[in-house]
C-alpha cells in the first residue's frame, strides 16, 4: 500500500477546523474535484466528481473512524463493482488535526549549543504588538491517502499515483487554507 502524506499549519483554530472536516456535507468546499455531496448518513456518503473529461462520476465512502476527541477522522472508497475497482484496490483518506506548538525561547539554535551561555530570559510579551496568528488560532493539519494499485498497475504506475496523490493533497490544503475553515 502506497502512502501519500502531506501536512500543513493553517491559521484557523482547530475547533473550526474539525467542524469542516468531519462533515462531508463540506467536502465540495476543500476537496479536490468533489461538485457535490449526496446520501450522507452516519457512517457513509457519496461524492459525485468531476472527472477531467468533463463528465460527473459518482464515488462511495464509508467512514471507518471519526474522533472528535483526537480530532481524527478516517473514510474508505467503497470500490467493488464500480469502474475505479479496475485501478485500485483499496483507497481511504485519512486526516489528523493537532494545536500547533507555539516557538519558544528555550528551542532557540542557542539553548542547543553545548557550554552556551544561559538563554536570556523570555520577554513578557503580553504588552508587545501582534504581528501574526494567536498559536492557539492556528492547526496543524495533516492529510493521508492510502492506495493499494490493482492488477499491473503497482509495478508501472506506483510512482504515477504518488504524484498525483500527492497534488490532490496539496490542493485540498490550499482550499482549506484559502477558505480558512
Amino acid at each position: 500500500m502506497a502512502t501519500t502524506r502531506r501536512t500543513r499549519t493553517i491559521a484557523v483554530p482547530i475547533d473550526r477546523l474539525w467542524d469542516t472536516l468531519a462533515d462531508p456535507h463540506h467536502l465540495p468546499r476543500w476537496w479536490p474535484r468533489v461538485e457535490r455531496v449526496e446520501d450522507v448518513t452516519d457512517d457513509a456518503f457519496t461524492e459525485v466528481l468531476r472527472a477531467a473529461s468533463g463528465r460527473s462520476v459518482r464515488a462511495d465512502f464509508q467512514l471507518v473512524e471519526v474522533d472528535p476527541h483526537s480530532r481524527h477522522v478516517r473514510w474508505a472508497q467503497q470500490l467493488q463493482g464500480t469502474p475505479f475497482a479496475r485501478v485500485l484496490r483499496s483507497s481511504e483518506v485519512e486526516i489528523q488535526l493537532t494545536p500547533a506548538v507555539p516557538a519558544t525561547a528555550n528551542t532557540s539554535a542557542l539553548s542547543r549549543v553545548p557550554n552556551a551561555p544561559p538563554a536570556s530570559p523570555t520577554p513578557n510579551t503580553t504588552d508587545a504588538p501582534h504581528d501574526g496568528p494567536n498559536v492557539q488560532d492556528t492547526t496543524e493539519v495533516t492529510l493521508e491517502l492510502h492506495q493499494t494499485l490493482a492488477g499491473f498497475l503497482p509495478r508501472l504506475g506506483s510512482f504515477l499515483a504518488r504524484r498525483a496523490a500527492g497534488r490532490t493533497l496539496e490542493e485540498a490544503l490550499e482550499d482549506l487554507e484559502r477558505i480558512g475553515g
